[in-house]
């Protein structure tokens, strides 16, 4: 079965659009993500930034509090972060690129150029009990390099395949370099989730890629529960992800 992980990152950059420094405000995106549990999602995602432009710190240690599903905490490779990661013990951690420019995170890691402090990294979470993804773009070299650190997971940026949606020889393109990098991985040992740019309309073409486990989706959510309702958005989701078959032993 193909999970869902929500992220609610755009919940709080609405409330910090007029709360933004006070210890207070609405929505609150821990009770945004119980609904999103309660609705049927597996997982719950939150990305505190340096700049803390959305999530703040103590969104983070409520989230670890109340959520009974799974936090996947993703967070740029800084020793700031690390030290949050260690004291909240979230089930999973993603590293991502960040920027302080980019409204939400554009391109994937580069593990290559990176691999020694990455593994630093990992080798820190793991030994504290917590998985390790390196949310990265479907590049081989990337793929070879995540193994090579020791990572768990892999989560494929899926954005540039979400770009090309509406134009059929660049999606079968990215389509392809999604396949490739999803098989690399398993052979590797890495497990594959994924993410970006997802939605309701583009997700059941992403079904050909093999040996997917998540796909962490945030924006489309959030964006489709003004009109719907955010129980309502999460089982859209659902229900466009029945019929995966690509997982493991799927």
């Amino acid at each position: 079965m193909l999970r869902l992980g929500v992220n609610i990152d755009h919940v709080a950059t609405l409330r910090e659009a007029r709360y933004r420094g006070l210890a207070k405000g609405e929505p609150d995106p821990v009770a945004a993500a119980l609904q999103c549990e309660a609705a049927g999602a597996h997982g719950i995602t939150a990305h505190l930034r340096e700049d803390r432009r959305h999530l703040q710190d103590r969104d983070l240690a409520r989230l670890r509090e109340k959520i009974r599903t799974r936090l996947n905490f993703e967070m740029g490779n800084t020793p700031e972060m690390v030290r949050i990661a260690h004291a909240t013990r979230p089930d999973i951690v993603c590293l991502v690129p960040e920027r302080r420019e980019e409204v939400t995170t554009e391109g994937g890691l580069d593990v290559v150029a990176r691999e020694d402090s990455i593994a630093k990294t990992r080798r820190s979470l793991n030994e504290r009990g917590i998985e390790v993804s390196l949310f990265i773009a479907p590049d081989l070299d990337q793929i070879e390099a995540a193994a090579r650190v020791g990572t768990q997971f892999v989560e494929l940026h899926t954005g540039a395949y979400a770009e090309a949606f509406d134009q059929p020889d660049r999606r079968e393109a990215e389509l392809r370099r999604l396949i490739d990098a999803a098989e690399l991985a398993y052979q590797r040992g890495v497990r594959v989730n994924a993410g970006h740019g997802l939605t309701v309309p583009n997700v059941p073409s992403l079904f050909v890629v093999p040996r997917l486990e998540e796909l962490n989706i945030g924006h489309h959510i959030i964006s489709r529960s003004i009109t719907v309702g955010l129980s309502a958005a999460v089982q859209e989701m659902l229900q466009a992800m029945k019929g995966y078959r690509g997982s493991p032993g799927g």
